[in-house]
C-alpha cells in the first residue's frame, strides 16, 4: 500500500487518504482522527446553493441512520466559505425540514480539494466534481466515484457498495453484478489444481470451476 503524499495526484483505490485539518460547520477537524476506528463516506459537492447539490445532500442527511448503523460517518466538502455553508445549512433546514448535521468543510484556498484530486479543469476550475470516496477505519481508499457537475449521484448505490465492500471484508468473498444484501456471494476462486473442485456437491451455485455462488446464511 503506497501513501498518498503528491497533493496534485488523485488519491487512488489502496492509497492512504490524505489527511488534513479544516474548519467545517460541526467545528474543526483533523481528517485522520474523524477517520479513526470508522468509515468515511468523503464527497464534494460543487457549490452551495445550488439545487443539483442540495437534493444530494438531503438525502445523504436522510440516510444517517443507515451509514451510522454501519459505522460511517458522512463528511462534505466544497470550495465555499464557513459562512456560506452556515447559511445554506439553515437554508436547507429551513425549506425542506431537514438538517444537515453532518460536517461540511470550507475550502476557500483549495488545500483539501487538491489533495483529494477534486479539481478537473476540463469541468471547472474553480468548482469541485461530484467526488465520492469510501474510506475504512484503516484510512485506506476502498472505493472512488466520479460524477460531472451536471449530474447527481444515486446514494442507494453509495449505500450498495459500502454494505458489499464490508459484506467482502468480513467473510472474505467477492460480489457479483448487481449484488444487493441478501444475495448469493462469489467464492474465491481456485489457486491451484489442487483446489479445483474442492466445493462439489456441498451446495454451492456453480457455473464452472472458476465461479461459485453461495449465500452467506
Amino acid at each position: 500500500m503506497s501513501d498518498q503524499t503528491n497533493t496534485n495526484s488523485l488519491p487512488r483505490i489502496g492509497d492512504k487518504a490524505p489527511d488534513f485539518v479544516a474548519a467545517t460547520t460541526t467545528g474543526p477537524l483533523t481528517f485522520s482522527e474523524f477517520n479513526k476506528d470508522s468509515w468515511v463516506i468523503f464527497f464534494a459537492h460543487p457549490a452551495d446553493f445550488t439545487p443539483v447539490c442540495t437534493t444530494e445532500l438531503v438525502e445523504f442527511a436522510k440516510n444517517k441512520e443507515y451509514f451510522a448503523a454501519r459505522n460511517t460517518k458522512l463528511i462534505g466538502v466544497s470550495i465555499d466559505s464557513i459562512h456560506a455553508h452556515l447559511a445554506w445549512v439553515q437554508n436547507v433546514k429551513q425549506n425542506t425540514g431537514v438538517l444537515l448535521d453532518f460536517p461540511i468543510i470550507a475550502d476557500l484556498d483549495t488545500a483539501v480539494a487538491q489533495k483529494y484530486g477534486l479539481l478537473h479543469p476540463g469541468e471547472s476550475t474553480t468548482a469541485a466534481v461530484r467526488a465520492v470516496f469510501v474510506i475504512d477505519p484503516k484510512g485506506t481508499v476502498r472505493a472512488i466515484i466520479y460524477y460531472p457537475l451536471n449530474v447527481g449521484r444515486n446514494v442507494e448505490e453509495i449505500k450498495r457498495l459500502l454494505t458489499a465492500l464490508q459484506t467482502s471484508d468480513k467473510h472474505s468473498v467477492a460480489l457479483p453484478v448487481n449484488w444487493e444484501p441478501g444475495e448469493k456471494v462469489v467464492v474465491p476462486p481456485p489457486k491451484t489444481l489442487a483446489e479445483v473442485g474442492q466445493h462439489d456437491g456441498k451446495g454451492y451455485e456453480q457455473t464452472d470451476f472458476y465461479l461459485l455462488k453461495k449465500d452467506l446464511n
